[in-house]
């Protein structure tokens, strides 16, 4: 299989924040760069790079091995595919298009519909990390897509990411990153309620910054105690979800007496009460993560899967 290699032509659109660092890595690789952004200000940083400023992303996408795309919403992405200007106009048959937006995952899959009746194929291949890493070049890249297609484009990503994750078919890099920046935001909330409650207490931040360091609450619950208890399959009780609610309530008290509102706490409450009534309040604490997949029914949605696969299969092989 061919990967795709400097000297290739590559064209991105969307060199802002996030792209332009990713673009100058291409450069530096030995790619031949052709860069593209609606903003006249981003054209002009790449003025003196050894790259082409082409001034539509058709004239970028003009004998590109790939497109890549970099862009803030959906509507961007449609506007510079399939727009008066629009890359697929100036894309070849054997154009890859790298979605690397973070968007709607419903509509990145129909973009990847609409690219594939237009004889084009698409990986959405959106990354992890900050522009701080976008400069130094060790983003990690969450790719969905064939296998071959990502094996196809690994060397380009490889320009300007640490470490690339195939985590599944077309749609699933677009998922994952979404599931990433929400527990990332939802994880941001939550860390400023804790500094803003202990604020409030008259707890010294840097003591408090000190200690929650050390422990899960500050480490994250992904690489302290879920790998070790119910990710082992291990719900045996160090701490029962039932003392879990007891100590929500607690600290809803204290923020109540401190007039500080706690309202991821408020949510949880709601959330761990329900142990009881789905016969977990005595497994350990992890098992949240069952009670959360009882609620969603996501053994349900599993089976459903697995039955539309094999009925797929049976259709096809018939």
């Amino acid at each position: 299989m061919q990967t795709i290699t400097p000297p290739s032509s590559i064209a991105f659109i969307g060199v802002g924040t996030m792209g332009a660092p990713m673009a100058r890595h291409l450069i530096k690789t030995g790619f031949r760069v052709s860069v593209h952004d609606a903003f006249p200000g981003a054209r002009e940083a790449f003025v003196h790079e050894d790259c082409k400023v082409a001034l539509n992303a058709m004239d970028a996408a003009r004998g590109a091995a790939a497109i890549i795309t970099m862009l803030p919403t959906a509507k961007d992405v449609r506007q510079a595919l399939f727009g008066p200007e629009g890359a697929v106009k100036g894309a070849t048959k054997a154009s890859i298009v790298l979605e690397m937006s973070t968007i709607n995952a419903q509509e990145s899959r129909i973009i990847a519909r609409e690219l594939d009746a237009a004889g084009l194929r698409m990986v959405d291949v959106p990354v992890a990390r900050t522009p701080e890493h976008a400069h130094a070049g060790t983003l990690l890249a969450i790719a969905g897509g064939a296998k071959h297609d990502i094996a196809e484009v690994t060397p380009i990503l490889d320009s300007f990411c640490e470490q690339v994750f195939h985590v599944g078919p077309q749609g699933a890099g677009i998922r994952l990153k979404l599931i990433n920046n929400y527990m990332s935001l939802v994880g941001m909330l939550l860390a400023a309620e804790g500094l803003t409650l202990a604020r409030k207490a008259g707890i010294d931040r840097a003591q408090a910054l000190k200690l929650l360091a050390l422990t899960p609450a500050g480490r994250g619950q992904l690489t302290t105690n879920f790998p070790r208890k119910v990710l082992a399959g291990d719900i045996k009780p160090d701490f029962p979800l039932r003392m879990g609610l007891k100590d929500l309530k607690l600290s809803l008290e204290l923020g109540d007496e401190l007039s500080c509102p706690l309202l991821l706490g408020a949510s949880a409450r709601t959330v761990y009460a329900q142990a009881f009534a789905w016969d977990r309040a005595d497994q350990d604490c992890t098992a949240i993560l069952h009670l959360i997949e009882d609620l969603s029914q996501a053994d349900a949605d599993l089976r459903d899967r697995s039955n539309l696969i094999e009925r797929y299969d049976d259709l096809t092989h018939s």
